[in-house]
C-alpha cells in the first residue's frame, strides 16, 4: 500500500512528539551552564532534531513533513490542557495551585515563540538533510545531520529567544542565550551522532527504505502529499 506506516516510523513520530512537550515544560526554568545561560529546555530538545534527522534520511521529507505537523498539534493539544488545568478551581485544601501554574503556565508569548521557533527550525532541518542527501547521492549522512542541526538549531534560536525574552532581558543576554542555546544543541547532535548513525543503519535495513526526494514538493503546507 502506497501510504502504509511502518511501527518504526509510528514509534520515531511518538518519540518525537514526547520529546516536544517536556521540552516545552522544561523550558519556562532558564538554567546556568558556566557563565552562560540557557532555557532548560536544550537538555531534551536536541532528541527532536536528531528523530527529525532519522525520519528525513529514511523515509524522506514528505514523512518529515507530516511529523513535524503532528507535532505541532500535540504540542497545541499540550498547551491547552496545561491552560485548562490551570484555570479550574483548585480544591481549598491544596495550597500548590501558584507554584503549578508558575511552572506549567508559560506565557502566551513564549508558547507562540516556541511554536514558531519550532515550525521554522524543523522545515529547515527537514529541508536541509534532504536536499544534500540529494546532492551528495546519500553519502556524508554525518556532515549533513550536522550540518541540518546547525542551520535549524541555529534558526530555532534565533526566533524563540527574540520573540520570547525581548524587553525582558538585556540585549547581550539574548544574544548569549541565542548562542549558548545554538551550539549546546549542535554540539548534543554532534555527541551522539555514533548513535545517530548507528539507528539509521539499523532502521534503513528493518525497513527496507532510504528515500531520495528528487521529486517532492518541499511546500511546509502540502499535507495530501505524505
Amino acid at each position: 500500500m502506497k501510504n502504509k506506516v511502518s511501527v518504526l516510523f509510528m514509534l520515531a513520530g511518538i518519540l518525537f512528539a514526547t520529546c516536544l512537550i517536556i521540552s516545552n515544560i522544561l523550558a519556562s526554568k532558564i538554567m546556568m551552564i558556566g557563565p552562560w545561560s540557557a532555557p532548560a529546555g536544550v537538555l531534551i530538545f536536541p532528541l527532536a532534531y536528531i528523530i527529525n534527522d532519522v525520519i528525513a534520511e529514511v523515509w524522506g521529507f514528505q514523512k518529515a513533513r507530516l511529523i513535524i505537523w503532528a507535532g505541532f498539534g500535540v504540542n497545541i493539544l499540550a498547551v491547552s490542557f496545561l491552560s485548562l488545568g490551570i484555570v479550574v478551581s483548585p480544591a481549598p485544601f491544596w495550597q500548590e495551585q501558584e507554584a503549578f501554574a508558575t511552572v506549567l503556565g508559560n506565557t502566551p508569548r513564549i508558547v507562540a515563540a516556541s511554536l514558531l521557533a519550532y515550525l521554522l527550525g524543523s522545515f529547515l532541518n527537514a529541508y536541509v538533510m534532504s536536499k544534500f542527501k540529494v546532492l551528495t547521492k546519500g553519502k556524508g549522512f554525518s556532515v549533513r545531520a550536522i550540518l541540518s542541526t546547525l542551520v535549524g538549531e541555529s534558526a530555532d534560536s534565533l526566533l524563540f529567544i527574540s520573540i520570547a525574552f525581548t524587553g525582558i532581558f538585556p540585549f547581550k543576554v539574548i544574544l548569549g542565550m541565542i548562542v549558548t542555546q545554538a551550539l549546546i544543541k549542535t554540539v548534543y547532535e554532534i555527541a551522539v551522532l555514533p548513535l545517530t548513525v548507528w539507528v539509521v543503519k539499523q532502521v534503513k535495513k528493518q525497513e527496507g527504505a532510504d528515500t531520495f526526494d528528487y521529486s517532492v514538493s518541499y511546500n511546509p503546507f502540502r499535507l495530501k502529499q505524505i
